[in-house]
C-alpha cells in the first residue's frame, strides 16, 4: 500500500502542499485532480521519493525516505509527464533499462531481464516496434513504451504524471485503458495526475482533488465529482451528468462562448 500521510511540502520557503493524505490499495487507481499549479506533480514527487516533505510521512512497505536508492526503485515506478531522452536507442533498449534497479553494479542483464522486458511490451501491445527507434515513434506508441520500462521495474506502486496529455483521444483512452487492466493483473497501486477530469472519473477507484495545494475533497468519483466542489475549483460553470454506460460522473462544461 502507498500512503501519503499529512504531507506538507514545497520549494525553499514556498509551501506547496498543506496537510495532504492519500491512501492507495494494491489493485486500485488514485487519480489526482486539480487546476495547473495547484501541487499535483509535487504530490507525485514525494510519493516516488524525489522530493521530502517539510512533514508528513511516504510509506510504501516502509518509510520511503530511508530506503536505499535502488530499493526504491523496485518498489516505485514513476512516469514522468514529459521525457524526450533516449530518441536513438532501439524501444526494446529503453524497455530493458527497467531492470537496472534490479542487477548487481556493473551487471550484465540476464535471460530472465530479457524476458521481463519482453514480457512488459507484450503487455502494453508494443511488441511490434521493439526494434525502432525511440525517436521514430508516435506519442501514443511513446507513452506505451515508457509505461513498459516502468513496468520492467517490477514496482508495487506505479506513478503517472499527465500520461496523455499530448495524445488524441484514441490514444488517451487505449492508455487509461491499458492502466486500468494492468492495475488489476499486475496488483498495482495507482496514482495517475490528469487534467481530463471526466477520463480520471471513468478508471478512479478513488480521486482526490487540490486546490492551492489543498484537499478540497477525497473518496468515489460520485464524492468527489460534484458540481458545488468542481464550481469552485475550477471557477467555470459545470453540469454533472451520469455516464449512460457506466454510471460515473461526467462533467459538461456549460460556458457560454461569444459568438
Amino acid at each position: 500500500m502507498l500512503a501519503l500521510s499529512s504531507i506538507c511540502a514545497g520549494y525553499g520557503e514556498k509551501t506547496v502542499l498543506h496537510n495532504v493524505s492519500l491512501r492507495v490499495n494494491p489493485g486500485e487507481v488514485a487519480c489526482v485532480i486539480g487546476p495547473n499549479g495547484c501541487g499535483k506533480s509535487t504530490l507525485l514527487r514525494c510519493a516516488a521519493g524525489l522530493l521530502r516533505p517539510q512533514s508528513g510521512s511516504v510509506e510504501i512497505g516502509g518509510d520511503v525516505f530511508v530506503l536505499e536508492a535502488r530499493e526504491r526503485a523496485r518498489r516505485v515506478a514513476l512516469l514522468p509527464q514529459h521525457f524526450e531522452g533516449g530518441r536513438d536507442l532501439l524501444v526494446e533498449e529503453m524497455v530493458l533499462l527497467g531492470r537496472t534497479p534490479h542487477l548487481p553494479p556493473y551487471g550484465a542483464p540476464s535471460q530472465k531481464d530479457y524476458e521481463i522486458a519482453r514480457g512488459a511490451l507484450e503487455n502494453v501491445g508494443a511488441t511490434q516496434f521493439s526494434k525502432r527507434h525511440i525517436g521514430e515513434l508516435s506519442g501514443g506508441e511513446r507513452q506505451r513504451v515508457l509505461l513498459a520500462r516502468a513496468l520492467t521495474q517490477q514496482p508495487q506502486v506505479l506513478l503517472l504524471d499527465e500520461p496523455i496529455s499530448s495524445l488524441d483521444i484514441r490514444f488517451q483512452c487505449e492508455i487509461l485503458d491499458l492502466v486500468r487492466r494492468l492495475t488489476r493483473s499486475e496488483n498495482l497501486a495507482v496514482v495517475a495526475v490528469l487534467h481530463q477530469i471526466n477520463l480520471a472519473s471513468a478508471i478512479a477507484d478513488t480521486m482526490l482533488l487540490l486546490n492551492e495545494g489543498n484537499v478540497v475533497a477525497e473518496g468515489a468519483p460520485e464524492a468527489v465529482m460534484t458540481q458545488e466542489n468542481l464550481e469552485a475549483v475550477y471557477q467555470t460553470p459545470l453540469r454533472i451528468a451520469p455516464h449512460p454506460q457506466s454510471g460515473r460522473p461526467q462533467a459538461q462544461m456549460m460556458w457560454n462562448f461569444h459568438t
